[in-house]
């Protein structure tokens, strides 16, 4: 607590409930469940969900699903995690303008104060009490649909205690998390298809065949109707347009605001998702304005100005990405491939990453395309990152030229002075890393996750 104020800090708080729990994940429902049984369960009192999960995808069809109802209307709730900059950023509530936009530092800390309170210092993760109170919020907050994303894998996820939400939806899965959720497509599909709950219509996103199987034999055991990617509906890119197509429906829409191949598939989610939810109807005309108005930062971001920008000669790029796992990358390698067929640029990527991460595969999707990796700390990381130098010797051994730097402003400076002329800059590996580089560009400090 500050000496000067009775009233801490939402920063203090959040410090203070790190410690209920020695580990930061450890998944489970039975202390989320006794916790908002206290709280008086403001789970039950939400407005319908659309819960949200998968491996890569979640946020950026979050973001779409989000603006296409704003544009229709709708007050939006939206619950997200990790944060990037401010711990606010998580728990996004209905303004009375039609906007939503992060909890203010007085309702977070008058949240976080009760469920503190109720919980009475017993055993809790700092992720599950605050999920409550985040609930807390959103119950006492009217709105007309609550954009409910999973924090990590699904069935355990503290965000699963939602009895019945009008729609799931599964966005791409793929190997991440392997301590936590399993190391096979499978295992981790049936983690996160454990958000399927009776009676609520999924739609699932495009997926390897044995993902699919996995997901539909658990939406037939517990009475889920299921829309698949590539078999009930279909979404690409056709002469400058997005088409989206399933049974009832053919849509010519413009191209998403977001970059990348998958952005595509992104958005024929999300769209599919809009049409299903009938709570509050959503438009082909809100869907339009929904695609070219959503925003999320960190996902294939291009800076325009800032203090980075200037490290670097004129004409040069600067992108952010906090794509982390190989499937990610897979889908950043061809967004730049596709900027470098419009722009060309000799690529270069400043890289941080958490420690049990996959650097290796990661690497491997660039191969052939970044003339060199400029390997980079990630300060302030909640768990042991990558040290600089393993990543390193793992571009080494792909071949990839590679050094490392202190920060990313000094390997922006190395690579603007060993590498003449425009140039395009890539910093990617991590979504803490990308919070920083966020906060270094608007010049507040980063909250740590």
């Amino acid at each position: 607590m500050t000496a000067t104020s009775d009233k801490p800090t939402s920063k203090e708080l959040l410090a203070e409930l790190k410690l209920l729990h020695p580990k930061l994940i450890d998944l489970s429902l039975g202390r989320i469940e006794r916790l908002l049984a206290k709280l008086g369960d403001p789970h039950k009192r939400l407005p319908p969900v659309i819960h949200v999960a998968g491996t890569n995808g979640k946020g950026s069809t979050s973001a779409f699903l989000r603006a296409m109802f704003e544009a229709a209307g709708a007050r939006v709730h939206v619950y997200t995690s990790p944060h990037l900059v401010r711990f606010h950023e998580r728990i996004m509530l209905a303004g009375e303008d039609g906007k939503s936009r992060p909890i203010e530092e007085d309702a977070l800390v008058d949240v976080l104060t009760r469920t503190r309170a109720c919980n009475d210092g017993d055993d809790v993760t700092q992720f599950e009490i605050t999920t409550a109170a985040a609930f807390l919020a959103f119950a006492e907050t009217p709105a007309d649909v609550l954009i409910l994303e999973v924090g990590l894998g699904g069935r355990l996820d503290a965000t699963n205690v939602i009895e019945q939400p009008e729609l799931a939806v599964i966005t791409s899965i793929s190997i991440d998390h392997a301590d936590k959720l399993g190391g096979t497509l499978a295992e981790i599909a049936t983690e996160k298809a454990g958000i399927l709950k009776p009676g609520a219509r999924t739609i699932v996103g495009k997926q390897p065949d044995d993902v699919v199987e996995v997901i539909e034999q658990t939406a037939t055991r517990v009475g889920s109707p299921v829309e698949v990617w590539g078999r009930d509906f279909d979404a690409y890119a056709q002469n400058g347009r997005l088409v989206v197509q399933c049974e009832d429906q053919l849509l010519d829409l413009p191209l998403p605001s977001l970059i990348g191949p998958h952005q595509i598939i992104n958005a024929g989610v999300a769209t599919i998702a809009a049409l299903r939810f009938k709570s509050f109807p959503v438009s082909e005309k809100a869907i339009e304005q929904g695609l070219q108005e959503a925003t999320w930062p960190a996902r294939m971001q291009r800076f325009s100005d800032g203090p980075l920008t200037g490290l670097l000669s004129f004409g040069s790029e600067l992108w952010l990405d906090g794509g982390h796992n190989p499937a990610a990358a897979e889908v950043i390698s061809q967004a730049v491939a596709d900027l470098e067929e419009r722009r060309p640029r000799p690529l270069f990527l400043v890289i941080g990453m958490m420690g049990l991460k996959d650097i290796d595969g990661f690497l491997a999707r660039f191969e052939g395309l970044a003339r060199a990796v400029y390997a980079v700390p990630i300060p302030g990381a909640h768990e042991q990152p990558l040290e600089p130098n393993a990543i390193v010797e793992a571009a080494t051994r792909l071949g990839i030229a590679a050094e490392e730097e202190a920060s990313v402003e000094a390997a922006l400076r190395a690579i603007d002075r060993r590498h003449m002329g425009p140039k395009r800059v890539l910093i990617c590996g991590s979504l803490y890393l990308a919070g920083y580089v966020l906060a270094l560009q608007s010049g507040v400090e980063a909250q740590p996750n």
